[in-house]
């Protein structure tokens, strides 16, 4: 199935740009939820149905504060804002709208009118700066930015720069014009556009190991598909569950929990902004958080904390991100009498694909193919091994790969299989068992980080001749980014000189991208024909074993 049906956008520049037909995946429905309508808008599935279901004052959104947004409010808030992006700005549907900002009520409000007005939207992380925001704007050419006030000079620059015609508008200010004051005048009920089921909602950008983003497109059946998928048979929230994860919005493990699960359960979710794992825990303490979904790094700092006892009340617990450790899953399931549920997914498949929940869960393994799904492991040449054997993750379901405009389609699907760059293993009972990354990625406490983007942004010093960035094995986080720097002749390598390159890390990229580890050397390893060898770094710090 490439597109179903007849697109419910006048403006076609996503549909345009999706990948020819034979570099797609092979998309299978395979679960009666998976049956979709031709026509289908996923932010009336999303706030209508279950506002109408629970009724308009159960509780939708909370924050530590104490502001609570009823599932009415919500829906209010969502179709103003669809009136002040169609009547005010001149939204036409198929348009691109850049929301920027840290996960809160009015974020959400933002992304759900973008899809009730028949926009796409573009999310992106308040911690990407300029140099990073450029190339993500110039592929997905939005015709609007709605922006956390907070954070409006970076998108200032690239409109400047590189968009001129991008309409920004912020909310949370004081501003006369600030989309909270725009909304008041709005009326409280919008009719949703008429959307083709597989017309594009979503422009993910992924972080990739070139330092270019690749923006994956998901459909607005992609959306409810995770649900019908993950959400609904193994993450099974309750309506009364209160929701909490780390992840911003623009991730989307982030969005899947806090977004799609918990509004289509009828669940609340409690957003922050920025939490250390030991502040997360006193969060989920104090508000009584029932299900928490985080990376595997903050699991392991909040048990090293001594504050575990703070999880008590969970009565279900998520991650992914990065690979959960046995010993990790095993201590929690001690202090807490918990299993936690460890799954692996991927922006290009929107969620978890792989996973296990209760008696289910193999300890040691990642999990199954949740319903919806299947999965198999293939050797370099394209063909699929058997249990036992290690080799390249290759996953087909209801979601799948579909680049925005991008040669690199070609790399991730392999005859129909969306190959995840991952390396695992399945055994004779169908579970699979993590190995390693396949490809250039440093995962850091749940964080992407293409190494050739941190190089890019070293060599803009002027003391930098050269650098290779690679991945230094680290208990608490996973991996920290390691920075192996060649200075210009008379610059002297010492710890003043790392904290200036750090800092002017910083300044160009997100600060968890910048290098914790910085070592100066006279030269970088190449081979004959000049190539940095950067296996040649890895080896030099998976030597020396977690810091």
């Amino acid at each position: 199935m490439i597109t179903s049906g007849a697109t419910g956008y006048t403006d076609t520049f996503a549909r345009d740009h999706l990948p020819p037909a034979d570099q797609w995946p092979t998309l299978e429905f395979t679960t009666p939820l998976l049956d979709y309508p031709d026509r289908l808008n996923a932010a009336t599935e999303l706030i209508d149905v279950p506002t109408a279901l629970h009724g308009a004052d159960r509780p939708a959104l909370r924050t530590p504060d104490g502001t609570t947004w009823t599932y009415g409010e919500l829906q209010t808030r969502a179709n103003q804002i669809a009136h002040v992006l169609v009547d005010d700005l001149g939204l036409v549907t198929g348009n691109r709208v850049l929301l920027r900002s840290p996960n809160n009520p009015w974020t959400v409000a933002a992304w759900l009118g973008v899809l009730k007005a028949g926009g796409i939207v573009v999310t992106t992380m308040a911690a990407l700066r300029a140099t990073e925001l450029t190339p993500i704007v110039e592929k997905t050419r939005p015709a609007i930015a709605l922006v956390d006030h907070r954070f409006v000079d970076d998108v200032h620059a690239v409109r400047d720069a590189s968009a001129p015609g991008l309409t920004v508008v912020t909310f949370g200010g004081d501003a006369d014009d600030d989309l909270t004051r725009r909304v008041l005048t709005k009326a409280a009920d919008f009719a949703a556009a008429d959307t083709a089921a597989d017309d594009v909602a979503l422009f993910s950008p992924t972080s990739g190991t070139t330092g270019v983003p690749k923006v994956t497109t998901h459909f607005h059946r992609d959306i409810l598909s995770i649900d019908n998928t993950f959400g609904r048979t193994t993450l099974r929230l309750e309506p009364d569950d209160l929701v909490a994860c780390t992840a911003p919005f623009a991730f989307t493990f982030g969005l899947g929990m806090l977004v799609v699960f918990a509004l289509r359960a009828g669940a609340c979710a409690l957003l922050t902004e920025k939490v250390t794992p030991v502040e997360l825990a006193d969060l989920v303490a104090e508000h009584g958080v029932t299900a928490l979904a985080t990376a595997p790094t903050a699991y392991k700092q909040i048990l090293k904390s001594g504050r575990i006892g703070r999880l008590g009340g969970l009565r279900v617990a998520v991650t992914a991100g990065e690979h959960m450790p046995q010993a990790t899953w095993e201590e929690l399931e001690r202090e807490l009498g918990l299993r936690v549920i460890d799954g692996i997914g991927a922006t290009e498949m929107l969620h978890i694909f792989i996973s296990a929940a209760g008696d289910d869960i193999r300890p040691g393994a990642t999990g199954r193919p949740v319903p919806g799904f299947r999965a198999t492991i293939l050797d370099a040449d394209g063909s699929e091994v058997g249990p036992g054997v290690e080799g390249r993750l290759a996953v087909i379901g209801p979601v799948g790969c579909r680049y925005l405009d991008d040669e690199r389609q070609r790399g991730y699907v392999v005859n129909g299989w969306n190959i995840t760059g991952d390396t695992f293993l399945r055994d004779d009972d169908g579970y699979f068992f993590y190995r390693s990354r396949t490809d250039n990625m440093i995962v850091s406490s749940g964080y992407n980080i293409g190494g050739p983007e941190v190089e890019e942004a070293l060599g803009t010093h002027p003391d930098v001749v050269e650098s290779g960035v690679v991945g230094r094995p680290d208990a608490d986080r996973g991996a920290v980014v390691c920075a192996f720097v060649v200075l210009r002749d008379g610059v002297s390598g010492d710890d003043a000189k790392a904290e200036e390159l750090q800092q002017h890390v910083k300044e160009r990229l997100a600060a968890y991208k910048r290098p914790r580890d910085i070592r100066f050397i006279p030269a970088l390893p190449r081979n004959t024909s000049g190539k940095l060898q950067h296996f040649k770094l890895r080896q030099i710090v998976e030597s020396e074993g977690s810091a």
